[in-house]
């Protein structure tokens, strides 16, 4: 078979055509329908339910589980979307073996939790299939709210301010709207494009448009949204990527994030180019998502590599189960230091009273291909009269910037964990602060 070939050994078309619909089929396949009356039938519908204090958008799990066990999805779907508009992605997505399943009474008892997240899916694709949107917008207050950013942050916050009966313009720098569940998850997480048609469905509401294409602070400025709507809130996430300073650096070096982005968009996986060999350098979500995507498209030797102990990547556990499982190797302790001819150069690393320090111990890991996954930035501020903290937009516990009349949230914000539930929480809340302050009270 012939592939394009480049003198850097990164080419396209490594596997047979078939072979990619295979590798990038549903990694985790939904309930059936007795697999899920089975599944909650485990559940023991706890009075104090340690699972809804797990969850950052504190779903009633133990109602949602009883009613899909009476034989209402529907109804567990909406006791879900209640409280997470994105209720389907997350059930895709969110690390629940580190959230509600964790917190679940038959994992600590048992190490075996109930299947919250399978059963949350199994509920909202069920209503999704339906069409129907069980929510219906409050009588029009006449109100203009600007969401800046169509990610799970702004269109939580977009759709809960619509259902108080104000009108919403979301504007995304983007060509299409979803933000990190169409740029940034694993492929194989999030298939039959569930991204946009969640998006599609969420829309269903009314009283919301979506506006692309425009970035702030280049085709227009804060201070316009403050003159032109009634409230703004910002949730365009993060843009810049933290510098990997490494000496010696080449073109083969390239942002993870860029990656995933151009996979997800990809009409035809086999014309997208990867290395015989990649590394991967960083310890989070994007890192396993962008190794094992690389060896889904046929690397033959993948590698993550981490400049701490494997128990401090925050990576969760299962997820670098499925690293693994999928043929990636992960070698931490170890941080890079310059490229090197074919490859890059790394420093053994050791925790020390001052913190992590390199040991003097070097090694060459021969790389093709290298992708950087270390974090991102809030990067240049086109919002630079709001306030920052490390970083990011300094908020209130609703959410308030230091600019009244503007909100943040998500992960362009300063607060809790980098998750797609967590910017959901946010934006919902937030939009309720608006509502309050919009109405007076």
């Amino acid at each position: 078979m012939a592939v394009a070939q480049r003198q850097d050994g990164i080419v396209a078309g490594r596997l047979p055509k078939d072979a990619y619909t295979e590798n990038f089929g549903d990694a985790y396949p939904p309930l059936t329908p007795h697999e899920a009356l089975v599944a909650a039938d485990r559940c023991y519908f706890c009075h104090d339910a340690p699972c809804i204090a797990a969850c950052p958008t504190e779903i009633d799990i133990p109602l949602f589980i009883r009613q899909i066990q009476a034989d209402s999805a529907k109804g567990a779907a909406k006791t879900i979307l209640n409280q997470n508009i994105l209720g389907g992605m997350c059930a895709r997505v969110c690390p629940t073996e580190t959230l509600c399943e964790e917190a679940c009474v038959r994992e600590m008892a048992e190490g075996k939790p109930v299947q919250i997240g399978a059963l949350q899916r199994y509920a909202t694709d069920a209503l999704m299939a339906t069409g129907e949107h069980p929510f219906a917008r409050a009588a029009p207050t006449g109100k203009i709210i600007a969401v800046i950013g169509a990610g799970p942050a702004g269109l939580a916050c977009a759709h809960r301010l619509a259902m108080h009966g104000h009108t919403v313009v979301v504007v995304d720098g983007r060509e299409k709207p979803g933000g990190l569940n169409e740029y940034g998850i694993a492929s194989y997480k999030t298939v039959d494009d569930f991204a946009q048609a969640e998006v599609d469905w969420l829309l269903k509401i009314g009283g919301i448009r979506i506006e692309t294409g425009s970035v702030l602070g280049r085709d227009y400025t804060l201070e316009e949204l403050r003159n032109d709507y009634d409230a703004v809130f910002l949730g365009m996430g993060l843009a810049g990527v933290n510098a990997l300073m490494l000496d010696g650096a080449d073109d083969r070096i390239g942002n993870a994030v860029d990656f995933i982005a151009a996979l997800r968009q990809s009409d035809d996986l086999s014309t997208l180019p990867i290395g015989r060999r990649v590394v991967v350098i960083g310890g989070g979500m994007t890192a396993v998502d962008a190794a094992v995507q690389s060896k889904l498209l046929g690397a033959e030797d993948v590698t993550i590599v981490y400049r701490r102990g494997q128990d401090r990547m925050s990576a969760s556990r299962h997820e670098q189960d499925h690293a693994t499982s999928a043929g990636v190797r992960l070698l931490c302790n170890a941080m890079p230091v310059r490229g090197a001819p074919g490859g890059v150069e790394f420093e053994y690393t050791e925790e020390g009273p001052d913190g992590l320090r390199g040991t003097g111990e070097t090694f060459v890991l021969e790389a093709d291909q290298v992708f950087r996954a270390i974090g991102q930035t809030y990067g240049d501020t086109p919002a630079a009269a709001v306030e920052l903290e490390r970083g990011k937009i300094r908020v209130d516990t609703e959410g308030r910037t230091s600019i009244p009349g503007i909100w943040a949230g998500g992960d362009c914000a300063l607060g809790g964990e980098d998750l797609t539930v967590t910017a959901v929480a946010e934006g919902r809340d937030a939009a309720e602060s608006i509502n309050r302050h919009l109405s007076g009270v």
